[in-house]
């Protein structure tokens, strides 16, 4: 099964793709993101709604967190589900990365198909900030952009 989110506001041209062959196989995430400042990191997560009425991503929710754990990075046992790290910007404001994780699926009541791919403003410290925030959202700063992920033909 395949699925994509195509950002249509400030980062158009980016997507991101997601395969996964079958439940009990991980999730792999294909992602290009244009138009971002060079040379920086962003938070990148799935965040609960594919609600995409306001020009902030507000109405997208909190990040994607089934089991109510506390924010970390894509590896942490104990972190959101739709905790996906940073993408890393090149020299012109570009960034390209594929990586698995077995936290997210494609199939059954737990799919992140209908939710949102959110592009923060700032790098996510992966729970690791020393503060309150950090542990629910990374201090990964304000929405760049949003796109709701739906079933890819």
């Amino acid at each position: 099964m395949k699925a994509i989110a195509v950002f249509q506001g400030k980062l158009k041209k980016s997507h991101v793709v997601f395969s996964q062959s079958s439940p009990d196989k991980p999730v792999k995430i294909d992602y290009s993101v244009y138009n971002l400042p060079c040379n920086s990191k962003h938070g990148f997560h799935i965040h609960t709604f594919g609600n995409l009425l306001s020009n902030d991503c507000s109405k997208c929710g909190g990040h994607w967190n089934p089991e109510q754990k506390t924010h970390g990075s894509l590896r942490s046992r104990e972190s959101h589900a739709g905790d996906l790290g940073n993408i890393h910007t090149d020299a012109n404001g570009y960034s390209h990365s594929t990586f698995t994780t077995s936290k997210i699926t494609l199939f059954g009541n737990k799919s992140i198909i209908g939710r949102s791919v959110v592009i923060h403003s700032r790098e996510d410290d992966l729970g690791k900030g020393g503060n309150d925030e950090s542990l629910i959202t990374g201090n990964a700063g304000s929405r760049i952009d949003c796109a709701v992920i739906g079933h890819m033909k």
